[in-house]
């Protein structure tokens, strides 16, 4: 049991639940004050009311002092005062614009109406009703915890692209890894056979065998070689783009079912881009392959490249299965296979070495299920 893994998760599971429960705790906190705070509020305009109606109700006898220091003292706080019908009689705190429209100030009233339930006072027998709003700082407070629950979310969001940025780069090194200790434990046996082909030359054995032979050999120096250089940083060289691609086609067409159809098409002059031959071969190999299985070793099959004035893009359609449009990108993540023997591989270095080595870009350009796929790899031309 991998006990340090455990420990890590765990770890990683109670800082995340300690931060949601210090979240939800400022935003409970929060929302408290906030309605402790509306609650004073509310006390006040109450006050305010009860200065107001003093003031209204006034005779030569009343200590105006006092009441009138209270109505003073409101400048912030917008106060709209109607009839029981709500006809506006008078409006306090309020811009001169909305005062002056009448369609603005009923607007603004019901606003007031959906922030406050109204206050009711008596003047001279008759009951009007005070619609207030809320204070700068109360609605700086009823948007805090919005702000909060962002801040959250993007922190949230940083933490979940650490930890997927760390799993995929602890992925690409395991790749390179497996990578590196397939050519060197290839590498090994191949050197006896190379050894053992240098015996049988020398024991006048059949010469079609001996070709045979030496071009499996090749073939499996090719792999070394292709798996050594995904473990490391390949060399770019100024190439033609038509003639290695046509070459890795024409390699893998004289050895494939003649069921399958294929054609080739390009410009016929050449295009120079800088690529690793063997990088590049491997690339072709790995999406020809990929689109004769999905037509089952039997229909058409065609690569063709297309220029632009900056770009050059090698497009590869076969008459397959076709691709499911929500699994365009996930077939491009290491370990994602639809064969019952396979280990999800070939795609995700095809990209790796279409756009970390070479720059480019690899996609899935079309795709109609039943009908077949078509992969487009792109390139930055070179001058």
């Amino acid at each position: 049991m991998n006990f340090s893994s455990d420990r890590r998760s765990l770890i990683r599971w109670i800082i995340i639940l300690a931060s949601f429960n210090f979240l939800v705790l400022i935003l409970w906190n929060t929302y408290t004050f906030f309605q402790t705070f509306k609650s004073e509020e509310r006390l006040k305009m109450e006050v305010w009311a009860s200065a107001l109606k003093t003031v209204n109700n006034a005779d030569e006898n009343t200590e105006l002092e006092l009441p009138l220091q209270i109505l003073s003292k409101n400048t912030t706080i917008p106060i709209i005062k109607t009839t029981d019908k709500d006809s506006i009689i008078d409006m306090i705190n309020v811009e001169d614009a909305i005062k002056k429209d009448k369609a603005k100030s009923i607007g603004f009233l019901n606003r007031l109406k959906s922030e406050n339930s109204p206050i009711t006072i008596d003047y001279a027998g008759k009951k009007h009703l005070l619609y207030y709003g809320n204070s700068s700082l109360i609605t700086k407070l009823k948007y805090y915890p919005i702000a909060l629950v962002l801040i959250g979310l993007f922190f949230s969001g940083m933490i979940f692209n650490f930890y997927r940025a760390s799993k995929m780069a602890t992925q690409n090194r395991l790749w390179a890894g497996m990578a590196k200790e397939t050519a060197h434990q290839i590498g090994t046996p191949l050197s006896s056979l190379i050894g053992w082909l240098e015996i049988m030359k020398a024991d006048n054995v059949d010469e079609t065998t001996i070709t045979e032979i030496e071009k499996d050999i090749n073939r499996l120096q090719t792999i070394t070689d292709r798996f050594s250089k995904i473990g490391s940083e390949p060399v770019l060289e100024r190439r033609d783009l038509v003639q290695e691609t046509e070459q890795s086609f024409d390699y893998l067409k004289s050895r494939t079912s003649k069921q399958v159809e294929f054609s080739f098409k390009a410009p016929d002059h050449p295009i120079y881009i800088r690529l690793n031959p063997i990088l590049h071969s491997w690339t072709v190999e790995n999406l020809v392959k990929n689109a004769i299985d999905a037509m089952k070793g039997k229909g058409k099959l065609a690569v063709i490249i297309e220029e632009t004035d900056r770009f050059v893009k090698i497009k590869i359609t076969d008459t397959g299965s076709g691709i499911p449009k929500n699994q365009f990108k996930s077939i491009f993540e290491p370990g994602f296979t639809t064969k019952r023997r396979g280990w999800g591989l070939g795609l995700s270095l095809t990209k790796r070495i279409v756009e970390e080595y070479h720059n480019g870009l690899i996609k899935v350009a079309s795709s109609e299920i039943g009908k077949g796929t078509t992969m487009q790899i792109t390139f930055k031309k070179e001058a």
